[in-house]
């Protein structure tokens, strides 16, 4: 097991972390067909499969620095959901839902002849991997949800204002760019408002980082119109499955209050705090964030 920071890495180390794992050998992206289209994904590793799923403005290439930690241990398993990466889409983004999402997943899944799997999401990714275990839960062993973006579960009292206010600062300046049509500047301020960074902070990330975001400007608008996905509490307390809810201990009021909403409503939930990060966790300290993937699994 990997040794977890106990401070919060430099922006010169996420850069070097990020470079290394771009560099370094990996598997060559596969195809599979799947409800009507060809998804690409990664596939590396033997052992119990854990598949991931990456979150708004990402792809595949979002897990780089976490495969490398768990690769030795597990088989890596990590699509790009349809609408996302650099490939053509079949239709103008009509299909564009968590629903959709999660049946794709679902498919990859079955696909590959892989159930039950350990199936890892981020942020909007988390939200997939939650619908698709709620849709087949044969198919999912565990889930590790690292900050679900779920509004939904806002709760009533001071801890639900201040989620609602955190909310509001981090995509309020996004939501106005993609109603003046232009996503990439929405995606730089999504970026900069999830990730806690400082006005024009987009640019300080690594530049393999920078690339894949911009790379996904196109899909952010259809983010903003797909249909809601309102999870309810009574919904999840069917998800009869252990879920790990990660937080980065340096987020802002909604993402950990989200995670205790949830937890209170999940039959087999544990909370955890990633020391030293926000919503950036899985690049910021991948080594700590597979640590606790595969201390779950290893329990799963």
């Amino acid at each position: 097991m990997f040794a977890r920071p106990s401070c919060p890495l430099s922006l010169g180390f996420v850069v070097l972390i990020w470079a290394v794992a771009a560099n370094a050998a990996g598997p060559a992206t596969k195809e599979v067909d799947v409800n009507g289209i060809t998804m690409s994904y990664l596939d590396e590793g033997t052992g119990q499969p854990v598949v991931f799923v990456h979150g708004a403005a990402g792809d595949l290439r979002a897990w780089a620095p976490v495969r490398a930690e768990i690769t030795g241990s597990y088989r890596f398993i990590a699509p790009t959901l349809r609408y996302f990466g650099t490939g053509d889409w079949l239709d103008q983004g009509e299909k564009f839902s968590v629903g959709t999402h999660a049946d794709d997943v679902a498919a990859l899944i079955r696909a590959l002849d892989i159930e039950p799997v350990h199936l890892v999401g981020w942020s909007y990714g988390a939200n997939v991997a939650i619908a698709a275990a709620l849709a087949d839960p044969d198919a999912v062993r565990s889930l590790i949800l690292f900050e679900p973006a779920l509004p939904s579960m806002i709760q009533e009292g001071e801890a639900g204002n201040a989620a609602r206010d955190a909310m509001e600062r981090m995509f309020g300046p996004a939501t106005a760019a993609v109603e003046a049509g232009d996503a990439e500047t929405a995606t730089r301020l999504l970026v900069e408002g999830v990730f806690q960074l400082p006005p024009g902070g987009f640019e300080s990330q690594p530049r393999e980082i920078r690339t894949m975001q911009l790379d996904n400007a196109r899909s952010v608008p259809l983010l903003w119109s797909a249909p809601p996905w309102d999870v309810s509490c009574d919904m999840l307390k069917e998800l009869d499955r252990p879920v790990l809810i990660v937080h980065g201990a340096k987020s802002n009021a909604y993402w950990p209050h989200i995670a205790a909403a949830m937890d209170a409503c999940l039959p087999r939930a544990e909370v955890a705090a990633l020391p030293g990060v926000t919503h950036d966790g899985p690049v910021r300290d991948p080594e700590g964030f597979a640590t606790m993937i595969e201390d779950f699994v290893a329990k799963h």
